[in-house]
């Protein structure tokens, strides 16, 4: 007979509830910062782990346990926040940068992104549709305002014209993290397990899982371990 006990063991061993996406926030306008961390802690699938109004105390920030997405204003009172930037996407290595800034310039775009944000919104934005964005940053995505898409492409088109033809795109490479997660897939574990093997929490694991197939151009697991062994990033 079927009974509840039987029942209770089944849900105990069902897939837990999603972990809420953790968000950090590095402002120091008190009011901008103020009703973003409203804005987050409003949203049922996102939990704020810390704030910090300047340089110092963002880099201070990094010191503690890694959140999934990490919010940076560049026109910090000691500092750039780039330095933040550049420190958490070697700290963190999991976490997803984005920037939201009143800073337009091209300098400021092109060094945010080549020091590791994924993201790049204005302040013209609300809270709400920033908190939007933190979900599609966290699912992989690449939000950017339009007005710097604009600037990005314009630099890509002017580097295609000085050098007389288009840029080369580069193969997708993955990183030795996504290896080591594809690596343990191949082998049959599964994603939880991979979360106990390299001491990340499951939607880490499935973060480094949809950039591993985004990178690749795959959609399954199959898919992603023929590419990565034809491409030879995995031991066959």
């Amino acid at each position: 007979m079927y009974s509840q006990q039987a029942a209770a063991t089944e849900s105990a061993l069902a897939d837990p509830e999603p972990r809420p996406i953790h968000v950090a926030i590095v402002e120091d306008d008190a009011g901008f910062a103020d009703g973003l961390s409203r804005a987050v802690q409003g949203a049922p699938d996102m939990q704020l782990t810390g704030v910090a109004g300047t340089r110092a105390e963002g880099l201070a920030l990094l010191d503690g346990p890694p959140s999934d997405v990490l919010l940076v204003d560049l026109g910090l009172p000691d500092g750039s926040g780039i330095d933040v930037i550049y420190a958490a996407a070697r700290q963190w290595t999991a976490c997803n940068i984005m920037v939201s800034t009143s800073f337009t310039d091209e300098t400021h775009v092109m060094r945010s992104i080549e020091a590791g944000a994924a993201g790049y919104l204005l302040k013209d934005s609300s809270p709400a549709r920033i908190v939007d964005e933190i979900r599609s940053v966290a699912n992989g995505g690449s939000p950017i305002s339009p007005i710097i898409a604009r600037q990005i492409l314009a630099r890509l088109r002017q580097g295609s014209v000085e050098s007389g033809k288009p840029e080369a795109a580069s193969a997708p490479l993955l990183s030795a993290r996504e290896k080591e997660v594809l690596s343990l897939i191949t082998k049959g574990f599964k994603a939880q397990e991979v979360a106990t093997l390299m001491h990340l929490s499951p939607y880490t694991v499935r973060t480094f899982v949809r950039r591993i197939y985004s990178k690749l151009k795959v959609t399954s697991k199959a898919e992603a371990i023929y590419e990565a062994r034809t491409l030879g990033l995995l031991a066959e």
